[in-house]
């Protein structure tokens, strides 16, 4: 049975009427008495022991805790916030004369100030421009690094003058791989799921459980033996980091440029962008054998037709926006036989929304499927 902690109020009147019994002919309620004064003071004291109290039974387990003791609870399975990452993936064409150095550690100025250093020096070709790499500056409380992705053509200054160099130069392969400081959510979420999956040597959820440490990654899936006997597939999610593309990892499907057959040469097509940064990462816990491909699921467009609430408002309607997205993120799994969302999973997210009450939902008719390899992307919704 729960404690039933007392409130200010009661501990108060608790107070006053100990002062009142043990000292008969007093009168302890009087608005400036010193006896209330005193009593007040004695009662607020105790508050905050019960809040201090609370604040102890929260931290003493893993399912309440937060900051540091959510780590030191999540370190005793292995399991450790994921750092903030500055973006570093992508890579800059500048045009400039013939022959002009670009050198490296070059600063490029993003149109909102977001700052990219070049990681190595570049020649200007004969086609009259020149691509290097580069890294987004990183934040130096080491909070945030998702500022730093970008889309390709976004246009890119340079922070100073450089012979034979234009000033203005453009995003050549998309800025994917930046993440913030992972929240406490995502932490305890991954620290309860390495409780309940203990390791057991390369096991379904290892795979999971590993893709997850991933900074970004926010969902995960794996699927044995999705590429034939011997492969393991593991389908991500990056929702936070990749939000301008609903969360689909931006790169291409692929293993791991350090999974290498016994001739030495990769035993697999070799994944770019986000896809690459997980089977990278995944190689190195899991079993040598396993041939592993980091793969992104692909959309299924579902759009809605809802009548008997056209009027409502926007916000309503935004509120069932999200609703609806909240399911499918909820619900949604690219593993075969596991990608039916029922629609009473929808109708009850809607139900719940104020002011929705007598719609109807005519498209989809049914349950939603979706076939291996796809989550659900929320559509049009049209009002009817």
């Amino acid at each position: 049975m729960p404690f039933a902690r007392k409130t200010l109020t009661a501990l108060r009147n608790q107070v006053a009427q100990d002062i009142a019994a043990g000292l008969p002919g007093s009168d302890s309620l009087l608005r400036f008495s010193n006896l209330k004064i005193l009593g007040d003071a004695q009662a607020g004291l105790s508050y905050l022991e019960y809040d201090y109290l609370d604040w102890i039974a929260m931290q003493c387990n893993p399912f309440a805790c937060t900051d540091e003791f959510l780590e030191a609870w999540a370190a005793l399975k292995n399991v450790f916030r994921k750092p903030a990452v500055a973006s570093s993936n992508g890579t800059v064409t500048v045009s400039g004369n013939v022959g002009a150095i670009l050198p490296a550690g070059t600063t490029l100025v993003r149109g909102d100030g977001v700052e990219y250093t070049t990681n190595a020096q570049g020649t200007v070709g004969g086609g009259g421009t020149v691509t290097v790499a580069a890294t987004a500056v990183a934040d130096p409380t080491g909070l945030t690094g998702a500022f730093g992705n970008c889309a390709i053509s976004t246009v890119l200054t340079l922070g100073q003058a450089i012979a034979g160099i234009q000033s203005g130069g453009a995003v050549a392969t998309a800025f994917t791989n930046g993440a913030d400081l992972e929240l406490d959510t995502s932490l305890r979420a991954r620290m309860l799921f390495a409780y309940q999956n203990p390791p057991q040597g390369g096991a379904q959820n290892d795979y999971v459980s590993w893709a997850l440490q991933v900074p970004g990654v926010t969902r995960a899936w794996c699927a044995p033996n999705g590429f034939g006997a011997g492969t393991v597939v593991v389908y991500v999610m990056l929702d936070a980091t990749e939000a301008a593309y609903n969360g689909f990892p931006q790169g291409s499907n692929g293993v791991s440029q350090n999974d290498k057959g016994a001739n030495g040469l990769p035993r697999g097509t070799i994944a770019t962008g986000d896809q690459l940064t997980v089977a990278n990462f995944i190689i190195v816990p899991q079993p040598v054998t396993a041939l592993v491909y980091a793969v992104a699921p692909t959309s299924n467009v579902v759009n809605f037709t809802i009548s008997g609430i056209s009027s409502a408002s926007a916000a309503t309607k935004a509120a069932i926006a999200m609703a609806i997205a909240g399911v499918f993120v909820q619900q949604g799994n690219p593993l075969t036989g596991a990608g039916t969302i029922g629609l009473s999973y929808i109708e009850s997210g809607i139900a719940a929304i104020p002011g929705t009450a007598g719609f109807v939902i005519t498209t989809p008719s049914g349950n939603i499927t979706n076939t291996t390899g796809q989550l659900p992307l929320l559509g049009i919704i049209s009002y009817t």
